[in-house]
């Protein structure tokens, strides 16, 4: 396993043709944030091949920890999502026209997947330096919700730890003018860049304060993220 982040974020879908996660990320790409090198991958908006591109980025990557970014426009702020439901029910369909409604993400999995980032103290920081951001309870039921849900169900098994969560990104101040300013929030890309820099600053933290793992042994199982799969080191 590596010490990098990694960094995910989706393309333009349905009527926008901007995408501020994707911005973001492509920014963030091979930047050094407290000593860790962020690996970004962006996805397309396709429910039925995001299970496998994220199973690839994962073994690509090997990360210490992974943090999911998404567009949600009428945000009044980066809104860090504390559960990802088992279920899809899109109000539109996707990238490449699937169109899923009260559909399981995976059959016989736990109805919903919690967040494994710490969110209090990555909202305390938030805070600490004027970001505006705060917990929110619902991921939507769209793929971000699945990225969510499938990256916890990968990683549920790592050992080490790989802890994951997802953020929502508003709208950026021209998305917001062309969806109405009078009635849509948004945020400058310098703020959103901001609060996922501190974000993962918070998360270091708080990785480099727990007490660390038992040295694996000869013969012990390591986890490699393809699939919840172990193999002999």
């Amino acid at each position: 396993m590596s010490r990098d982040v990694l960094l995910t974020a989706f393309e333009p879908f349905g009527p926008h043709t901007v995408n501020p996660s994707e911005l973001l990320a492509r920014g963030l790409d091979g930047r050094l944030v407290a000593g860790r090198t962020v690996q970004t991958r962006i996805f397309p908006v396709e429910t039925r091949s995001l299970l496998d591109r994220l199973q690839v980025a994962l073994t690509e990557t090997q990360p210490a920890f992974v943090v999911c970014c998404g567009y949600a426009p009428g945000r009044a702020g980066i809104a860090l999502e504390r559960a990802a439901l088992n279920v899809l029910d899109f109000e539109a369909p996707d990238a490449v026209g699937t169109m899923r409604k009260n559909d399981p993400i995976a059959r016989g999995g736990p109805d919903a997947r919690l967040s494994t980032l710490p969110l209090t103290e990555i909202l305390a920081a938030w805070h600490a330096v004027g970001v505006p951001g705060y917990v929110s309870n619902s991921a939507g039921t769209f793929l971000c919700n699945q990225l969510l849900y499938e990256t916890l169900a990968l990683t549920t098994n790592a050992s080490p730890p790989v802890p994951v969560g997802f953020v929502h990104l508003p709208s950026l101040p021209a998305q917001a003018i062309d969806l109405g300013a009078e009635r849509t929030p948004s945020m400058t890309l310098d703020l959103m860049r901001k609060g996922i820099e501190t974000l993962i600053e918070a998360v270091i933290l708080w990785l480099d304060a727990k007490p660390a793992e038992p040295a694996k042994r000869p013969g012990d199982k390591m986890w490699i993220p393809r699939g919840i799969r172990e193999v002999e080191r």
